[in-house]
Formats: C-alpha cells, sequence, structure tokens
C-alpha cells in the first residue's frame, strides 16, 4: 500500500515508503466493521465493510483503510486519509468505473457525519481517496496509464481565498495495466508504481520475488513471502491466465503426441502453475490434482514434479 500511495497521493509524494508505512493505521484494516443500517457516522475499519442503507442496495469496498495526512497534521492535531482501494479485473465491467469511483467516493464521505441537524459540524470532514487497479479490457493507447480526478475551485469572480483543504475532500485515481509485459524506462513517469503493480497482477515471472524485493524488505518478516495471498477481484483471473497458458503449451506438446494426451496435459499443467501462483506447497498440489483428475497419488507425484517451475 505504501508503494501505491506514494505514487498516486499528493500527500504522501514527499515521504518514503517507510515513512508512509507509519501513517497508515494498522488497526484500520485488520478490524471489520459496516455501516449500520439507517446510519452514516460509523467509522469505516478493516477489509471489506459494507454501507447498509435503508431500501439501498449494499455497496462493498474491497480493502479500506485510513492513514495520517501529513500535510495538515501535527503534534496536538491527526488529520487523517480514508482511503479506498479497488482491485478490478475489467475496466469495462459495463458501466464507467470513473462514476462507480465518484459513487464510492461519495458514500465514503457522507459516512463521516451523523443525521445532518443544525448542530452537524462539517469542519470534521477529511478527505477521502479511492483508488481503482484494472487488470484487463484496457484500450490500447491507454495501457499503463493513470487518470486523476479531484475537486478543485476552478473559477472565482471577484478575489477568492479560500483554503484547498475546504473543499479538497475527494480523489479518484484510476490505474489501468493492459497486458502482461511492462517495457518503461527509469526516466518515465511512473515506472516504480507499473513495475510494482506489473509483478504483482502477473505473477508468473521467474523474476517475481527479485523484483518484489526491491519494493518490499522481507528481511524481519520470513513468513511474509510464504502467505498465500488472493488478490481482490483478481484470484480468478489470474488462475485463468496460468490454466490456459498450461493448455496452449500442453496443445502445442499434442501436435506430435496426440491431440488427446496434449489437451489432457495442458489440463493438469494449468491446475498445478495456478496452484503453485497462489502459493500452494507441492504437497497441496499433489492432493488437489489427486482429487479433481480421480489420478492415483503416484500420478499426481509425477505430474507435479514434471510440471512445477
Amino acid at each position: 500500500m505504501a508503494v501505491i500511495l506514494q505514487e498516486t497521493v499528493e500527500e504522501y509524494s514527499a515521504y518514503s515508503r517507510k515513512e508512509i508505512m507509519g501513517f497508515i493505521e494498522a488497526d484500520s484494516i485488520t478490524d471489520k466493521r459496516e455501516v449500520s443500517t439507517g446510519r452514516t457516522n460509523t467509522q469505516l475499519w478493516g477489509d471489506s465493510p459494507e454501507f447498509v442503507q435503508l431500501n439501498e442496495k449494499t455497496s462493498n469496498f474491497d480493502l479500506m483503510f485510513q492513514a495520517r495526512n501529513p500535510i495538515l497534521s501535527d503534534e496536538n492535531v491527526c488529520v487523517n486519509l480514508h482511503i479506498d482501494l479497488e482491485s478490478q479485473k475489467t475496466y469495462r465491467p459495463g458501466y464507467p468505473i470513473e462514476k462507480r469511483g465518484m459513487y464510492y467516493l461519495a458514500r465514503s464521505l457522507s459516512s463521516q457525519l451523523s443525521v445532518i441537524t443544525g448542530q452537524t459540524d462539517y469542519r470534521q470532514l477529511e478527505k477521502c481517496c479511492s483508488i481503482w487497479i484494472c487488470r484487463e479490457d484496457i484500450p490500447q493507447r491507454e495501457h499503463y496509464s493513470v487518470s486523476f480526478y479531484e475537486m478543485a475551485n476552478v473559477k472565482n469572480i471577484g478575489e477568492n481565498r479560500v483554503p484547498k483543504e475546504n473543499f479538497d475532500l475527494m480523489k479518484l485515481v484510476v490505474i489501468k495495466l493492459g497486458k502482461a509485459v511492462y517495457n518503461g524506462g527509469r526516466e518515465d513517469e511512473g515506472y516504480e508504481l507499473f513495475r510494482f503493480l506489473n509483478a504483482i497482477m502477473y505473477p508468473h515471472r521467474d523474476d517475481f520475488m527479485e523484483i518484489m524485493s526491491e519494493y518490499i524488505d522481507f528481511s524481519a518478516n520470513e513468513e511474509l513471502w510464504k502467505e498465500e495471498e488472493q488478490v481482490n477481484g483478481l484470484g480468478l483471473s489470474i488462475f485463468k491466465e496460468g490454466f490456459q497458458q498450461g493448455v496452449e503449451q500442453g496443445i502445442e506438446q499434442g501436435i506430435e503426441q496426440g491431440i488427446e494426451q496434449g489437451i489432457e496435459q495442458g489440463v493438469v499443467q494449468g491446475a498445478i502453475r495456478a496452484c503453485q501462483s497462489f502459493g500452494k506447497s507441492k504437497e497441496d498440489a499433489v492432493s488437489w490434482i489427486q482429487e479433481k483428475f480421480s489420478v492415483s497419488q503416484e500420478n499426481a507425484i509425477t505430474y507435479v514434479n514434471q510440471y512445477w517451475i
């Protein structure tokens, strides 16, 4: 999260990733709470909080957390940013992602206040950021691009000196990937962000851990790299990619060995690659292949040893 915030949220651009990690409220990404029906003032904490309003459709957030706003905070006052991080399989789900992002921002902003009365203190409102990472169905010319949308004072008649923090309350960031290979150079704007996200969203390359180690310090947490990670909204897409990759390789082999045998090998190979992508052990893969394809343990072990990278 620190890598993404450093590259997309201007409040953190001048700070190191380690400093940004210190700004993120750890408790806000571990507890799970939802906004209760008929109320809008419950704090949004945890992963997958929900907005629930009477007679309204439930809106789910992929990941929501709070982080200290270093620009507006001081020793006596802590002002937070409310951040929503959304991972999307497709940029074209049947409606404009940008409109959905603005809707999420509006709900996040309104949730900070209770029922509006004559005593409502609007000074309590804190800035909300919604960051969307889209992996597929990106127009060719927009591959590896970022769009920023925010509230701005666009016109004044007469003298106007309203502080920016009085209206700078919503920011939408839409990140578009689009293909498995990123060919940008270090001199290109957004290079660090795109290189990092490319490695995460297309984790089938041999240099995955090498790239990740440039952004994440694994030395203090030996278990971190072993964790089974499920990318929000992208697990199925990544699984299908590994599955199809294995099928295609199997079909190529099948040209010489027999089409039917090649397809069967491709399916098994794709399944094994998918298990590996999600951090499963070889033992887990053997059990899964044995169960799903109704083969003996001996054959399952042979398959895994043959196709495991």
